[in-house]
């Protein structure tokens, strides 16, 4: 039981990291009214899950879970973003937690330390981290890493589109099938096959830095 209570934990929209902040390139398709409807987001999403880096993220998220070659998988993962903007989300939210970790579980945090070089964290890896320290299932925190990363993207959705909550919870539902269909793919992929097909993200996020007006860090 307290597994499940520390998941639902590390994966609550009140989690301490901002991600409520970043909209991953959703504020520039939604300006070049490329995502314009409910139907269209979730399209966007499907792909991301299909394709995208989310699941290079969520493939570190199991490689970090167990606390060996962190510092090697967080310099991987750095050197794979492709844009400023999304490095930089990512070592935000990865140092947000690290800090959190440190007033929360310093014998975690003292480990992380010894474990990671001076370059910054990515979120992934201490995510996955502090998901294996809490003893959380290894299939519920990669289903919970992307659920909590769609459900920040739809909100994102909602206040960008602009949409309903209805119409936000009608696409989580149907993305159920893909999440469930990822966790999958990323829990037996080897680190050979560790690509994604994401070129559509690279290009909103270099887009999204010279926007006019935006609500969004990304």
């Amino acid at each position: 039981m307290s597994s499940l209570l520390y998941l639902l934990q590390l994966v609550s929209p009140s989690l301490p990291v901002g991600a409520y902040s970043y909209s991953e390139g959703i504020e520039t398709l939604v300006t070049e009214n490329k995502i314009k409807n409910a139907l269209t987001l979730q399209d966007w999403l499907e792909g991301e899950l299909n394709w995208g880096s989310i699941r290079l993220d969520t493939a570190i998220v199991l490689r970090s879970y167990s606390q060996n070659s962190l510092d090697y998988w967080n310099q991987w993962l750095s050197a794979v973003r492709e844009t400023q903007e999304l490095r930089d989300m990512s070592h935000q939210m990865g140092y947000s937690l690290l800090r959190l970790i440190a007033s929360c579980e310093p014998v975690l945090h003292q480990r992380l330390i010894i474990e990671l070089s001076d370059s910054p964290v990515n979120f992934a890896v201490i995510f996955g981290a502090l998901a294996g320290y809490w003893q959380i299932p290894l299939p519920d925190t990669i289903l919970g890493y992307l659920h909590s990363w769609a459900n920040n993207l739809v909100g994102a959705g909602l206040k960008l589109i602009p949409l309903g909550q209805t119409e936000g919870q009608k696409i989580l539902i149907t993305l159920q099938p893909t999440l469930l269909k990822t966790r999958q793919e990323v829990l037996t992929i080897e680190d050979e096959e560790l690509f994604s097909c994401g070129w559509g993200l690279s290009l909103a996020s270099m887009t999204h830095a010279n926007l006019y007006s935006r609500l969004f860090r990304s």
